[in-house]
């Protein structure tokens, strides 16, 4: 018999949302269970944040692995340091009455308790995607002689807060689109989109402004899309996936007929912020698709590249009236005589 019965690691939630961000600390405690006496070479509790990515790709007969990974943070704490190596990095975890923790541990359940301070630094937020993910976990290790380690690790959530600086976020954002109709359809169609700004919180409305000049011989429906790009990095190859956040669509607008329709989407409480350039190996963006829905027709369509930003928050924990409500909606479409193309920083395409 090995000696340990059951290893575990669990932590305390500090709200409502079971989330952590950095500068919070995150408390909790190894639970060691043992049948008999048993001596330990080294015991610690592990803190780490890391991102990954990894997908295939076939050429011939060949398939091309692509992966890679980065660690964002890790911090280590030692109940029992080993003793030939106690000048590792760590930090030496002590009992209530400030001694070290025995190497040998008796018949028994033993708790360890712990705090990690989350490193005040700009990391991305706990996601899965695709082609790769971000984790961030604890994990308890212990070693003897001659046996295998014995582990056990539990992950947590991180919520990145880190304002999101992009030029002329707060400016509205125009697009337009349009189609001439051929074979089973005539006459042309065209909208004109207006939505107020780049920068949104969870919880918020997404106010879109269209005007819409249906002048053919079907009916059309302006449709909207929410949704997410991720784009994962290795090996200097870029795989691209996209997921739908939230799809919804308009009144038919009949043929001959003008006008000017206003649609408010709510973004998402659980949407996570965009991951621009806080993670080396994946990005997660948003975009907002508006299209008019024709039939036997190819849809014109607009995107808007969107950010989604963690809610600020008051002293008190509670997210701040700005990120919570947007009560004024964009502006007339007519109100503008010139409607300007958002500039693209990377100088590629909106995908």
């Amino acid at each position: 018999m090995s000696g340990i019965k059951s290893l575990s690691v669990t932590y305390d939630a500090i709200n409502e949302t079971n989330t952590f961000s950095y500068g919070d600390y995150i408390s909790g405690r190894v639970t060691l269970e043992v049948d008999k006496e048993i001596k330990v070479n080294s015991f610690l509790i592990k803190a780490k944040g890391k991102a990954s990515v990894l997908w295939t790709q076939q050429c011939g007969q060949t398939t091309i692995v692509y992966h890679d990974k980065e660690t964002l943070f890790k911090s280590e704490h030692f109940f029992i340091h080993e003793k030939k190596h106690k000048e590792n990095d760590g930090f030496s975890l002590l009992q209530d009455q400030s001694e070290m923790y025995s190497d040998v541990v008796c018949p028994g359940c033993h708790v360890y308790p712990f705090s990690f301070q989350i490193p005040q630094q700009d990391m991305p937020s706990s996601f899965k995607g695709g082609a790769g993910k971000v984790v961030y976990f604890l994990e308890a290790k212990l070693t003897r002689s001659m046996r295998m380690s014995t582990k056990d690790k539990t992950k947590f959530t991180f919520l990145s807060k880190t304002d999101v600086h992009v030029p002329d976020m707060k400016e509205s954002q125009f697009g337009t689109a349009g189609k001439k109709l051929r074979f089973l359809n005539s006459g042309n169609v065209s909208v004109n989109v207006n939505i107020d700004g780049m920068k949104y919180y969870p919880g918020t409305e997404l106010k879109i402004m269209s005007e819409i000049q249906n002048n053919s011989s079907c009916a059309i429906t302006p449709k909207y899309c929410l949704y997410q790009k991720q784009s994962f990095f290795a090996m200097k190859s870029r795989q691209v996936h996209t997921k739908d956040i939230l799809k919804e669509k308009g009144e038919p607008i009949e043929p001959s007929t003008n006008l000017t329709v206003s649609k408010s989407l709510s973004i998402p409480s659980d949407a996570i912020p965009s991951i621009l350039s806080n993670c080396k190996v994946l990005n997660v963006e948003y975009r907002l698709k508006v299209y008019l829905d024709i039939k036997y027709s190819r849809n014109p369509e607009i995107k808007f590249p969107l950010v989604i930003a963690a809610a600020p928050q008051n002293t008190d924990g509670a997210a701040t009236s700005e990120a919570l409500e947007r009560t004024e909606p964009p502006p007339p479409y007519n109100a503008y005589s010139l409607y300007p193309t958002l500039p693209n920083p990377s100088g590629s395409s909106w995908a």
